[in-house]
């Protein structure tokens, strides 16, 4: 059995849970998210506990177990705390400015770029160079955050670029390090 999938969930107070048909919406504090998962688990919802369950050892239903559960957990974790994402911005001249609802990056190309909010992801700068990815569905702060650090990932060689909070990039040594033989 899984050792993920087989944990209850609990749900918080304020938070309120339904299910009808596998279609499963959360509504809590910050906000409402639904989902539709797969009609060959069985999800319970009944005393403030959400519990999934599989009719057999089928490969494929063994693997959807632990991920329904994780999905319907992220879910209702994200209507009551949310999630955040922290970037920092590393280089001579790289910054990041708010102004409304538009993050305008400076990232040492010919023109700035600029990502805006939308209703679900809410972006904030509280210093040039950190941005603050927040929102309620886990995955799409997730792919968001990727999004700005595409547009300049962390180079190896002096570190320059967009990165995660607390990410570590392994550095190389330059031309000038080889040595000479």
């Amino acid at each position: 059995m899984s050792r993920i999938g087989k944990m209850p969930i609990s749900v918080p107070a304020g938070v309120e849970i339904k299910n009808e048909n596998n279609l499963i919406t959360v509504k809590g504090p910050k906000g409402q998210l639904s989902r539709q998962f797969s009609h060959e688990l069985g999800i319970e919802v009944e005393n403030g506990t959400v519990t999934v369950t599989r009719p057999n050892d089928d490969k494929r239903l063994r693997s959807l177990h632990g991920l329904t559960r994780t999905l319907i957990n992220n879910m209702v974790e994200g209507v009551t705390n949310g999630y955040s994402k922290t970037l920092e911005i590393e280089g001579v001249g790289y910054r990041a400015a708010k102004s409304g609802n538009k993050v305008t990056l400076n990232l040492g190309f010919s023109h700035p770029v600029v990502f805006e909010d939308t209703d679900a992801i809410k972006l904030e700068v509280p210093q040039p160079n950190k941005i603050i990815v927040s929102g309620i569905d886990k995955q799409a702060v997730g792919q968001f955050a990727a999004e700005i650090r595409e547009k300049r990932p962390p180079e190896p060689y002096k570190g320059k670029g967009i990165r995660y909070e607390g990410e570590h990039i392994i550095r190389k040594e330059g031309k000038a390090g080889k040595g000479k033989k």
